[in-house]
């Protein structure tokens, strides 16, 4: 898998890549990335990359031709163009495990008010947010979202079965996990993990996974099973 990423900050993002398990899968060939400043693209004098809105409004728009004149460059590469911003659909594990199929992945951050809108209209294949809040940059999104796709890049992990348990399969967050004293400042490990009879360990962990969703997200409405 290939990732490119257009943005005015290239330092703030590549950052993200030089330590821990993204590293050391970059550097086994599992993904490549590139950052490109589309800013070098403006054909501006002074090399500006925003404008006042047309009609009134607070602050500047991202101008369209450098962006456009950008991703015409890498066009030839059959990337998958993905603009971040909040209004578009909030971003989920499908989404992830969909994305991690695509062999070249192209993320459009935005900055000041946004992107002029024509942009997303000739050249986005997706418009994705990471949720229902406004950051400074979409660069944040872009590198949240890429994090959660290369996890199901096969190799990338570790141990495979990580994504096995994980939070948001079927729809569900992860069972509560617990890890040696058996008992820490007053408080037991749940006796049935110290037994070891995995088929009522893994029915316990489902049941806890349900009640922990029911918990923490009631929006996704968990139903008693039958």
């Amino acid at each position: 898998m290939k990732i490119s990423y257009l943005t005015l900050f290239p330092n703030l993002m590549a950052c993200y890549f030089q330590d821990s398990i993204l590293k050391r899968a970059k550097e086994k060939g599992l993904f490549e990335i590139e950052f490109i400043d589309f800013r070098s693209f403006s054909q501006d004098r002074h090399h500006k990359v925003d404008k006042p809105k047309v009609g009134g409004g607070a602050g500047m728009l991202l101008t369209p031709q450098p962006i456009a004149d950008a991703l015409e460059a890498i066009k030839g590469k059959r990337g998958w163009i993905i603009f971040t911003t909040p209004v578009g659909k909030p971003f989920n594990q499908k989404d992830a495990k969909r994305l991690a199929r695509k062999e070249h992945l192209i993320f459009v951050s935005g900055r000041y008010e946004g992107f002029d809108e024509r942009l997303i209209e000739l050249y986005a294949d997706e418009v994705l947010s990471l949720g229902d809040f406004v950051l400074t940059g979409g660069e944040l999104a872009a590198l949240a979202m890429s994090d959660a796709i290369l996890r199901n890049v096969p190799g990338v992990l570790g141990n495979e079965e990580s994504l096995v348990e994980e939070s948001f399969e079927d729809e569900l967050l992860e069972a509560p996990a617990f890890t040696k004293p058996d008992i820490f400042r007053g408080s037991p490990i749940v006796l049935e993990f110290l037994k070891g009879n995995h088929s009522k360990i893994s029915a316990l962990k489902y049941e806890m996974a349900r009640m922990k969703t029911r918990f923490h997200r009631p929006d996704k409405r968990i139903e008693d099973e039958k």
